[in-house]
């Protein structure tokens, strides 16, 4: 399921922090980790060389921090757009997922800030680790997955689950924000919970495959609830699906209507103080 990842380095200890964390993960260490390096365009020689030597120096050193050997891991120094050479190496390997950091900014300040993870996130049909810079990154213990009705997020618990199926130390955390649910409902009981339509089935699926969960069902509106929960169980990795951002005629163009809209993803990308998995894939 995670075959082949792409870490697009961008000197961010904090992503690097993150790429270490998950190494601990036994499906993680079983995929093809690919470290991208990428070097602008420059208008001198001696500069372009300079950043070459420079993006070779980042890759040893995050080489290094992990303890790799050259054998178990790929490296790549292209130079280029960074947000068009990401997308087309994560293209060219398939990758599973691409692991990037993020400076949070919201999305007219995206645009704005020619932000490389905002763009490879609206054009990408993969699914996207995004590990904001302000943020401090954990040994993973607890992993959150926001679950509605849609195939995305089916996708999300699925990955969920295979990140977690051989590795005992983490608790599956399934919530469901259901807009629609009264206040004077809340809170509701853990079977309540548990027996929740869109729950009940995540649950059997994660005790099937032995891994260690409990339900969360609150009200209120997705973004802002799925953003509190991380914080109030203290979440070490959130994941959610997110759909395919664009139709594949359309990737070329840019879709200002989404970037300014109110994508779910885009607000929990910007608000969550955890890192964020955006689980997608061709057809969900």
């Amino acid at each position: 399921m995670l075959e082949k990842i792409l870490y697009a380095d961008s000197g961010s200890s904090t992503t690097q922090d993150m790429l270490k964390v998950l190494m601990d993960l036994p499906a993680i260490k079983k995929a093809s980790l690919n470290i991208l390096h990428v070097v602008p365009p420059q208008i001198t020689t001696d500069a372009i060389a300079t950043k070459w030597e420079e993006g070779g120096k980042s890759i040893a050193g995050i080489l290094d921090s992990l303890q790799l050997e050259t054998s178990q891991v790929s490296t790549m120094l292209r130079q280029g757009d960074p947000k068009d050479t990401v997308c087309q190496v994560a293209d060219e390997l398939n990758a599973d997922l691409i692991i990037m950091g993020s400076r949070g900014f919201k999305r007219l300040e995206a645009i704005l800030q020619n932000s490389v993870s905002q763009y490879v996130f609206q054009l990408t049909s993969r699914a996207m680790l995004l590990v904001k810079d302000d943020i401090y990154v954990k040994k993973i213990k607890r992993v959150m997955v926001a679950l509605d009705k849609s195939a995305a997020a089916d996708y999300a618990l699925d990955l969920a689950l295979y990140l977690l199926r051989d590795y005992s130390e983490a608790e599956l955390i399934l919530a469901r924000v259901n807009p629609d649910l009264k206040p004077e409902l809340l809170p509701l009981s853990k079977a309540e919970m548990e027996n929740n339509p869109v729950l009940a089935p995540a649950a059997a699926k994660a005790k099937r495959m032995g891994v260690s969960h409990r339900c969360i069902v609150t009200g209120g509106k997705p973004g802002e609830q799925i953003c509190k929960l991380t914080e109030e169980y203290n979440i070490d990795l959130l994941m959610l699906g997110s759909p395919e951002r664009r139709p594949s005629v359309a990737r070329s163009l840019p879709d200002l209507d989404r970037l300014l809209g109110t994508s779910l993803s885009d607000y929990i990308r910007v608000n969550a103080n955890c890192p964020v998995l955006l689980a997608r894939r061709e057809g969900t």
